[in-house]
This record gives C-alpha cells, sequence and structure tokens, in this order.
C-alpha cells in the first residue's frame, strides 16, 4: 500500500504556454489499494480473519442488483469506460453511496492516463456527491493552478476556485473529518500532511503567476515545511522563482539547489533549474563585484 501511495505522487505533466514554468503538478491518487472497493454489505463473504470494513470506505449498497452493477462497474478497464459506467450507474441509483466510489475511481483513472482536463470533470463530480473529498479539492486546486495562463479568459473564476478548494482542503485536512484513504493509523498523518502540502503549493502556484510574490514564497514555504510522502522538486523550483523576483537570492538559490537536488529524474525540470541556477549564481557574483546580473525569469 505504501508503495501504491508513493509511486501516485510523481505523476508528472507539462501545461502548454505557462509563463511562469510549471511541470510539477504532483497529483496524488490516494490510497485505495488497486483501487478496489467492498461494499460494507459484502463483508460477510470476506474471511474471518480479516479487518472489517472501514464504513467511510465501504458504504452500503441499498439492493443485492446494486451491488452487483457497482461490482460490474468499478470491473472495467480504462479512464473513459470508467466515467461512462458510473455515469450509467448514478443514472440507475441516483441516491447511491456507491457514486462516489465508481468517481473517485474514473478520477484516478484519468490522473494515470495524464489527462488534466478529464482529471479535473471527475473531481467535480466527486465534489458534487462530497463537497469535502479532500482529495478531489486538492486535484482541483493543482489542475487548476498548474494550467493557468496569462491570456486565459476565465482566470478570474480560476483564481477564485483555487483559493476556495485549496484552504477548504486545507481545513478539512487539519480537522479531525476521517480521510478516504485506505491506510494504517501510522501512514495517516504522512498523508494528511502530504495532501496540506500540496494545498499550500497550488495556492502559492497560483500567486507566482498572478504577480503576487511575497504571497507565494510565503505559501510555498508553508508547502516545503510541512512532511510529505516523497520531496517536490517543482514546489522548490518555483519558490526559488518566487524569492528571484523578490530578490532575496541567496535564498532563491538555496531552494534551486533543493530543486537540483530531486530533479534528477525529470529532464526538463533539471534543465530549467539549471538555468535558473546559473542566473542565480550570476547575480551573487556580480552583487558581491558590485555589478548587477540578468533579468529574473517571469
Amino acid at each position: 500500500m505504501k508503495e501504491d501511495f508513493e509511486k501516485a505522487v510523481k505523476f508528472r505533466y507539462s501545461p502548454p504556454h505557462v509563463k511562469v514554468p510549471m511541470l510539477r503538478a504532483v497529483l496524488l491518487v490516494a490510497i485505495l489499494g488497486s483501487p478496489v472497493w467492498v461494499p460494507a454489505n459484502a463483508a460477510a463473504h470476506q474471511p474471518s480473519d480479516q479487518t472489517a470494513p472501514d464504513i467511510a470506505l465501504h458504504p452500503h449498497a441499498a439492493s443485492r442488483q446494486e451491488l452487483e452493477d457497482f461490482n460490474a462497474s468499478q470491473s472495467v478497464i480504462g479512464a473513459n469506460s470508467a466515467e461512462i459506467s458510473a455515469n450509467d450507474f448514478a443514472a440507475k441509483y441516483p441516491a447511491s453511496e456507491l457514486r462516489l466510489f465508481l468517481y473517485t475511481r474514473a478520477m484516478y483513472a484519468y490522473q494515470s492516463e495524464n489527462d488534466p482536463p478529464k482529471l479535473l470533470a471527475m473531481s467535480q463530480k466527486v465534489l458534487s456527491i462530497d463537497p469535502d473529498h479532500p482529495v478531489a479539492l486538492v486535484l482541483t486546486a493543482c489542475v487548476l493552478a498548474d494550467g493557468m495562463e496569462d491570456n486565459d479568459p476565465d482566470r478570474n473564476r480560476k483564481v477564485e476556485e483555487i483559493k476556495r478548494s485549496a484552504n477548504r482542503a486545507i481545513k478539512v485536512l487539519g480537522s479531525t473529518t476521517p480521510l478516504p484513504l485506505s491506510a494504517t493509523p501510522d501512514q495517516l498523518p504522512l498523508y494528511r500532511t502530504t495532501l496540506q502540502s500540496m494545498a499550500y503549493s497550488a495556492m502559492g502556484i497560483m500567486k507566482l503567476k498572478t504577480g503576487d510574490d511575497g504571497g507565494a514564497e510565503k505559501d510555498l514555504l508553508m508547502a516545503a515545511g510541512l512532511p510529505q510522502t516523497h520531496p517536490d522538486p517543482y514546489l522548490w523550483y518555483h519558490l526559488a522563482l518566487a524569492q528571484d523576483h523578490r530578490k532575496k537570492y541567496a535564498a532563491a538559490l538555496s531552494s534551486i539547489n533543493q530543486a537540483l537536488q530531486l530533479a534528477s529524474s525529470n529532464p526538463d525540470l533539471q534543465r530549467m533549474a539549471e538555468i535558473e541556477h546559473d542566473r542565480l549564481s550570476g547575480v551573487s557574483r556580480g552583487h558581491s563585484q558590485g555589478t548587477t546580473g540578468t533579468e529574473p525569469p517571469q
């Protein structure tokens, strides 16, 4: 289960034409096994030595037919098929508790297929059923922040949605509300802080792209300071940009060094971080010699 979580948080994509380069998108697949969900009224069929299912993860089907249709729906392969089967199930059982899990499964499937628009659409389906679903809230904030462009006609609406989703996720994750994650008690604190870090990071990226460098630095520092399943080189890269814009060159150089230490598995990010490192090194040398460096990246 731990390996599934660690694999999930390594997902990346590269939105085109973003003024502040944004390769990050640490989009999380929550730990729900394969994922496969077993309704609570199927528990009687489990071996007696297995732990009883968490009711939050395994709600009841209202009938045997609903249970059979649910099992058939979650057996399909591929994101598009998962979405279609979830829609068909929801149309047949509009009040079913199991709709949430089929749309969540479709959301994770589109994440695995690197399809941000569809991932966002399925996140919205999940949130229409459970407005406090922390993973869907975080994914919504991340996809919108990573895809923001200067010429986006919907830019202001997206900024507000990023703020709303990220802040709501942070509030939910900071409460005692049970998380929709199949994890051990020892794993849950780290999963909580990983999601919180992603929410702060999404807000920081959004603020960096809208020119609020001070706010971006604050949120990205908050994100970097939270325990994560994997340190995020994209977070450190954008923190370096925010600090560079604020002429905090020593801090920016330290942040870009962190990014470089973590970016070896991503050549595109490593190349961008090397360019920023060279620029910051030149600025630092220029300051020590009483001259200025090149303009910071926008």
